[in-house]
């Protein structure tokens, strides 16, 4: 049997196998990492395709976000996701044929490949492909991976193993959490169609601080309330609310790098009821608060 180095060095093809060498902006190659293989890539718009089985789970996470509509199909999953900071796809370990189509370019989407050595009882909880999710503890896992990347650190490997093994438990979690669910038999229904998808998603991208109610954006799609919230939902893999709400807060990002509004204006600007909700919104999203964000990209000024 493959030692974990042994697996980990036969990973540092594999994106270049599925993805090739067009733009691969980092890679764990050459680090010595044991347990995963990295590569932060960015992707131009148009499709990827793959014939080849994939010996390892693969989990994607894009790392900017700028609302390109990915489009997944294959045996295993089928389904279209508006992608923002931190949205994760999931391929699992065997997955063959399949194609990801972009409508626009994706700046960079960290890929990491995990050996199945990490997942003993796969056999009991079977990981399975996931369309498009949100996860903090495993989107911060990510960041922290892309982080060492950049700048290597002298405890790097160390960081990287106890990342492997967490990455890997999260996602038993997650598959056990889900059992119960997909037990249980579910209606199929049509999610929106790319051309009221695109007027939707256009329309909160133009106006972050305007009206981004259900009922008005249900207007814009020229669909009931109940219909638009549940086709949204099926195309984007985030109910309205979850969306607009992660818009807002990356515009909010925007408004505090500009640094020329109060905290105050901020918060109503983007619907939020008082400074103090505000602050909570935006430290659970991005783990600061909305002042210490401002001062950490704008200094002290």
């Amino acid at each position: 049997m493959a030692s974990v180095r042994e697996k980990s060095k036969a990973l540092c093809s594999q994106g270049v196998d599925k993805y090739g060498f067009a733009g691969l902006l980092l890679s764990s190659a050459d680090r010595g990492w044991r347990g995963l293989h990295a590569e932060l890539r960015s992707h131009g718009a148009g499709a990827i395709e793959w014939t080849d089985t994939r010996p390892d789970t693969e989990i994607c996470v894009d790392i900017c976000g700028n609302g390109s509509i990915v489009s997944r199909r294959g045996r295993d999953t089928c389904g279209r996701t508006a992608s923002s900071r931190g949205t994760i796809w999931l391929s699992s370990a065997g997955s063959q044929e399949g194609s990801v189509t972009l409508s626009g370019p994706v700046p960079a989407v960290l890929h990491i490949y995990l050996p199945s050595c990490h997942f003993p009882e796969v056999s009991a909880v079977p990981l399975s492909h996931e369309d498009s999710f949100q996860d903090p503890l495993l989107a911060e896992m990510a960041y922290a991976l892309v982080s060492e990347l950049e700048t290597e650190t002298s405890a790097g490997r160390l960081l990287v193993d106890t990342l492997a093994s967490s990455l890997a438990a999260r996602l038993v979690q997650r598959r056990l959490g889900r059992r119960a669910d997909q037990s249980s038999p579910h209606p199929e229904h049509k999610g929106l169609d790319c051309a009221r998808l695109s007027r939707v998603l256009d329309y909160i991208a133009a106006n972050p601080e305007g009206d981004l109610t259900l009922d008005h954006l249900a207007s814009i799609a020229c669909l009931s309330r109940f219909h638009f919230a549940r086709a949204f939902k099926m195309a984007v893999g985030r109910s309205p609310h979850r969306y607009v709400s992660a818009q807002r807060l990356e515009h909010a990002k925007t408004l505090l790098e500009r640094n020329d509004r109060t905290l105050v204006d901020i918060a109503l600007a983007l619907n939020f009821s008082c400074q103090a909700n505000f602050t909570r919104a935006f430290a659970q999203a991005t783990g600061q608060t909305p002042a210490r964000y401002r001062r950490s990209v704008n200094g002290n000024k």
